[in-house]
């Protein structure tokens, strides 16, 4: 575990997701103009990631590269942010086009690490697949930013490096309390802590319930935090967050009384070595 709580925290946040819909959380940005206001709106709050998944003229999750082009320039017409393209697409998007977008050459982009049992679907992230996203994201110069769901995609990771199937500079993402996962106990986030070495740069990310604690043990620690509506609509239980920015100033207001500020997109760019 590292000790070192006097570091800048990097935030990440997932915008939307690929799973939300309009009559689950009503406050949810669809439109390209939305994503890039609610993107504007965390980067203001405090957050340097902007994890992008996108939805086209129906609301409906997308790989389509036009999309995320013209969300992506929308964003960076309102903020400085570092842009994250998501490689998982919605559950059952095919792989070549999960690593389509990639094209557009976003400083970062997820590779998930295993299949998995995600709610009642099967998330397929056969050697197959991953090493098919894995050569993307390098041809592409993209930072990969892996994410772990359980136990076992983490001790999968020595064998992806050793086999040259996925570069060995990477971020790393714990992905916890989706169900057919590891859930978001905090034992289970110092565990798989203690697996990484020294220098490796982690975040977590909370699932439901589990983001607030996760996130303030994640601070304590000397972790990054991904927080946003994709993995959490509410700020307590019963009351819905009416924004990714609420989640984010809350985990901000935190993270001051640990002596830890926001990271700012220079710092981020540092702490993970992005060319």
């Amino acid at each position: 575990m590292k000790d070192s709580i006097n570091n800048p925290i990097i935030i990440s946040c997932p915008v939307i997701g690929a799973e939300l819909t309009k009559e689950t959380y009503p406050y949810l940005p669809l439109t390209a103009e939305e994503l890039a206001n609610a993107a504007a709106e965390a980067v203001a709050a405090g957050a340097s990631i902007i994890h992008l998944h996108v939805r086209d003229e129906n609301g409906r999750p997308t790989q389509k590269v036009d999309v995320f082009e013209k969300v992506s320039k929308l964003i960076r017409e309102r903020c400085e942010c570092i842009l994250q393209y998501s490689t998982g697409g919605a559950v059952g998007t095919p792989v070549d086009a999960r690593c389509a977008p990639l094209a557009l050459k976003p400083e970062m982009g997820t590779l998930s690490m295993g299949t998995m049992n995600f709610a009642s679907d099967v998330f397929e992230n056969s050697q197959a697949t991953i090493t098919q996203i894995s050569q993307a994201l390098q041809m592409n110069n993209v930072m990969p930013e892996l994410e772990i769901f359980d136990y076992g995609m983490l001790e999968a990771v020595d064998r992806y490096v050793k086999k040259n199937i996925i570069p060995k500079k990477f971020h790393i993402d714990f992905v916890l309390g989706v169900p057919g996962g590891m859930s978001g106990e905090i034992r289970n986030l110092v565990m798989l802590v203690d697996r990484l070495a020294a220098e490796q740069t982690w975040a977590v990310a909370g699932v439901g319930r589990f983001q607030l604690p996760l996130s303030t043990c994640a601070i304590a620690m000397g972790g990054h935090v991904r927080v946003g509506i994709e993995d959490n609509i509410y700020y307590r239980k019963g009351e819905m967050a009416t924004s990714n920015a609420e989640l984010i100033k809350r985990i901000v207001r935190i993270a001051q009384e640990f002596d830890r500020k926001p990271a700012t997109i220079a710092e981020t760019r540092a702490l993970l070595s992005l060319s």
